[in-house]
């Protein structure tokens, strides 16, 4: 089990893109509870499942595991219970982090969100000048209640 510790930012400029190859991402939400979640996703030709356990806004238990890419395709199809979350991620290291820059595509179109992972929730880093306000206590930006109410709905 690992635990991932991440912050959520929107961003002022698009010079991230300069940093890393995009990779598109699917991925759908098969539960959906107000503390867990069980996400099914493709990352580039990669199928993977992922349980996630809320211990807080900033800090959340997470077993992830690859599984065939053609198990990962049927799940999304027979037992997605959200919508699915079209993205491209860019991932790369910046100051020493690795930060992931996810720009939304279909029913999230026109979102960007730059996520960086933490070691510890009081870890001090150097923000790039392309991030803009932070979005971390905003439920709304986290992928599985975008797969549930997206952003071109509430922008």
């Amino acid at each position: 089990m690992a635990m991932e510790i991440e912050r959520k930012f929107l961003l002022n400029t698009d010079d991230y893109r300069q940093l890393a190859v995009p990779v598109k991402y699917i991925q759908g939400y098969i539960a959906l509870l107000d503390d867990r979640i069980l996400r099914v996703r493709i990352a580039g030709e990669t199928g993977y499942i992922t349980l996630k356990i809320k211990i807080s806004n900033l800090i959340r238990k997470e077993y992830e595991y690859k599984i065939p890419l053609e198990d990962a395709n049927e799940l999304l199809k027979e037992a997605s219970v959200t919508g699915i979350i079209e993205k491209v991620r860019y991932t790369f290291l910046s100051n020493g982090n690795i930060w992931e820059v996810d720009e939304f595509h279909g029913d999230n179109e026109g979102l960007v969100v730059a996520e960086i992972e933490l070691s510890s929730p009081d870890q001090q880093f150097d923000k790039p000048d392309w991030l803009g306000i932070e979005v971390t206590d905003d439920d709304r930006y986290l992928n599985a209640n975008l797969a549930k109410n997206p952003y071109t709905k509430w922008i």
